[in-house]
């Protein structure tokens, strides 16, 4: 697979190529989430969504409130990957340092956007408005604003690197607005088979579907239920007929050897 950085943004990013693979990453800033005070929510919403729209999440990092580490990790992965998505650290107060360290990572000036500063407007009174607050409106220079309709105060995007709130609901809000600026490729495709015995006893079965089905990739995932022992057997794709084809083959080499099976319902 080939991981790549466009850094390119605008209206033309909207249109899907379903042959291509469109790579990203999330960068999770938070001593919250490090020490264990906060449960990320964030990580599983933003995977199921990037599949759904053909974009492939590959990386997920955690990092401290720390303005060096936060700088080092985005300039590792905007360079690794077409998009970086990161949650976190863009609210008002001391150690909201996100915006600070993107603008750092990206050398541009962040100043204070004018219309950042009117959304907010519209949701503070002139009074709520603080200094503290007034912080959330800044934006580095090149930066486009990624709409926030829970609260206002927006995150925004620079080059490829998508900035978003950790919490939870306005993170949803964010990741649908940036997404009409995304550039999607090949949907992964999946079929589930329940194999009702160990893992152990499909093992080179699935070795044999890996190695004939080179764009299907295999993954087993053991279960105990009512005292029994069985495999889920995932299978994944961009490809609708190598994954048929692998699934027909799982099928047929289970019934060769008396294994007994059922479909689950096809997921992410």
């Amino acid at each position: 697979m080939t991981e790549g950085n466009d850094n390119s943004t605008g209206d033309e990013l909207s249109a899907g190529d379903s042959m291509a693979v469109v790579t990203a990453a999330l960068l999770v800033i938070g001593d919250e989430i490090l020490s264990g005070r906060t449960a990320d929510k964030n990580i599983n919403y933003l995977a199921k969504h990037c599949t759904a729209i053909g974009i492939r999440l590959v990386e997920v990092r955690v990092v401290s409130d720390q303005e060096d580490r936060i700088v080092e990790a985005v300039n590792v992965l905007r360079s690794q990957y077409d998009y970086l998505f990161t949650t976190g650290g863009i609210g008002p107060t001391h150690d909201d340092i996100t915006a600070v360290s993107v603008a750092k990572a990206v050398e541009a000036e962040l100043v204070e956007n004018t219309e950042a500063l009117e959304l907010m407007k519209q949701r503070y009174p002139e009074k709520a408005l603080t200094p503290s607050r007034r912080l959330m409106a800044r934006v580095p220079v090149g930066g486009q604003l990624v709409k926030n309709s829970v609260s206002g105060a927006p995150g925004f995007m620079i080059e490829n690197v998508i900035v978003m709130a950790g919490v939870p609901k306005i993170m949803e809000v964010m990741l649908d607005d940036a997404t009409q600026y995304l550039r999607t490729g090949a949907k992964m495709l999946s079929a589930s088979v329940v194999v009702e015995h160990p893992e152990s006893s499909v093992a080179a079965r699935l070795k044999l579907l890996e190695d004939r089905y080179e764009t299907v990739s295999l993954g087993s995932y053991p279960y105990f239920k009512e005292g029994r022992v069985g495999t889920i057997v995932v299978l994944r794709s961009t490809d609708a007929a190598d994954l048929d084809a692998a699934v027909v083959g799982l099928k047929d080499g289970l019934l060769e050897e008396g294994k007994t099976f059922r479909d689950e319902e096809s997921g992410s």
